[in-house]
């Protein structure tokens, strides 16, 4: 079913007991033309691109849990385009262009919610540093805006501006940026790859990837084997124990990112806002909750869950930023693994293994990257090369030195 305002009203009219499934409960067949290995967004988004884009439909998406459950559900849900690096900013751009029109295109409600992406900083270096990024995202086509002390007041006002160790001097503003929510996106793209043709199997596990010759033919799944021409990986912080059952073995370590809401509130954080001096975010839902991250913890881990010595981390940078939070409850939290590579930007390519392809390492980036990171994706498993968005996001680089140091912090993951 198409949705519109006819069909929302058609539906209302009779109870909504007539609305059809969002997509199918598939089942394996014993052979496609690719296989995307993570039913999240960027393995979802990649089979709607695969069907859209190259007319490739026998696609089976396979899910070790349920569509929503990994990493797609457990971010942030923000948005943006700032990066300084000419490979990054173009790629992440592309991506916010994509999120712009993804509502049309899915014909779904993902709640985009472009309301700007503001980054504080609190010295005059850091104004510097900020500056010459809003340029380098000038000069590439992207909204950047640096304001003072007074604009960022008018914009948020609640913030602390006489802080005394960290006084507050400013921000660089990217209008574009915003929110997205992130269990529709999952939804929104698990429905359009449905509904042009794609499997989506849930609750079926890759327990190895079939590979003779060099090549890649298949996967053993929890489900019976099945087998295919070509095979993508994308799963996350996952990524380095899929790409072992090959024998590959990644620049990646893979950490917990934690994240918080809070109970609801009367509009309180009109724009994302993240704090120069520390690694904190923090947005307002539409249910009113805060909604807020900051640091990985140090440990390398595969745990959905969190210590509490980063979360009181996070909390203290949050209340000397805003301290008004300090009086708001903390309803829920929940952690994410999240995939780090060497040099904090991802991995989209074709492996040495024929048939074989690669997405993961995507760092903090993973959730604003899925529709980028689909479509480039899909390119590259159809055509067999890189897109041109996503050519510099390649293994080998690590054996070349062409790394992609957006921080310029070097080899150092777990503080990217």
């Amino acid at each position: 079913m198409k949705y519109s305002e006819l069909s929302l009203l058609r539906e209302g009219i009779t109870g909504h007991k007539n609305w059809p499934r969002a997509w199918r409960d598939a089942q394996p067949k014993k052979r496609y033309d690719a296989i995307i290995i993570g039913g999240g967004g960027h393995g979802l988004a990649t089979a709607y691109y695969l069907a859209r884009e190259h007319s490739i439909t026998n696609v089976a998406v396979l899910e070790k849990g349920w569509i929503g459950g990994g990493n797609v559900g457990r971010n942030t849900t923000i948005i943006r385009s700032n990066y300084m690096l000419p490979a990054n900013t173009h790629f992440y751009d592309f991506s916010m262009k994509l999120w712009e029109q993804q509502e049309r295109d899915l014909n779904f409600n993902t709640m985009v919610s472009q309301r700007g992406v503001l980054n504080l900083f609190h010295s005059d270096p850091q104004r510097d540093a900020f500056a010459r990024r809003g340029n380098a995202m000038r000069l590439a086509g992207v909204d950047a805006e640096l304001l003072d002390k007074e604009q960022v007041r008018q914009l948020a006002p609640r913030l602390d501006f006489e802080n005394a160790r960290f006084p507050i001097e400013g921000g660089l503003f990217q209008p574009r940026g915003g929110t997205v929510r992130h269990d529709a996106v999952a939804w929104g793209y698990a429905r359009a790859a449905d509904s042009r043709g794609v499997d989506i199997i849930q609750n079926c596990e890759v327990i190895d990837i079939i590979h003779e010759g060099g090549k890649a033919i298949g996967v053993s799944t929890s489900k019976g084997p099945i087998h295919a021409d070509k095979i993508g990986i994308a799963v996350a912080g996952h990524t380095s124990q899929v790409a072992k059952m090959t024998g590959i073995r990644l620049p990646i370590e893979t950490h917990v990112l934690q994240a918080f809401v809070t109970e609801g509130l009367k509009p309180f954080v009109d724009t994302v806002i993240t704090f120069g001096a520390g690694h904190f975010y923090v947005s307002q839902s539409d249910k009113g909750g805060l909604v807020f991250g900051g640091d990985l913890d140090g440990y390398n881990s595969y745990a959905q869950r969190g210590g509490f010595p980063m979360m009181h981390h996070v909390m203290a940078a949050g209340v000397a930023m805003m301290p008004s939070l300090g009086r708001v409850r903390l309803l829920r939290q929940w952690g994410g693994v999240m995939d780090m590579t060497m040099d904090g930007s991802p991995i989209i390519c074709k492996t040495d293994i024929g048939g074989l392809y690669l997405n993961g390492g995507w760092c903090y980036g993973g959730f604003k990257a899925t529709p980028a990171s689909g479509f480039c994706f899909a390119h590259t498993i159809a055509k067999d090369e890189p897109h041109a968005l996503n050519a510099p996001f390649t293994i080998d680089r690590f054996r070349t030195g062409h790394l992609l140091d957006e921080k310029g912090v070097g080899p150092n993951p777990w503080i990217q």
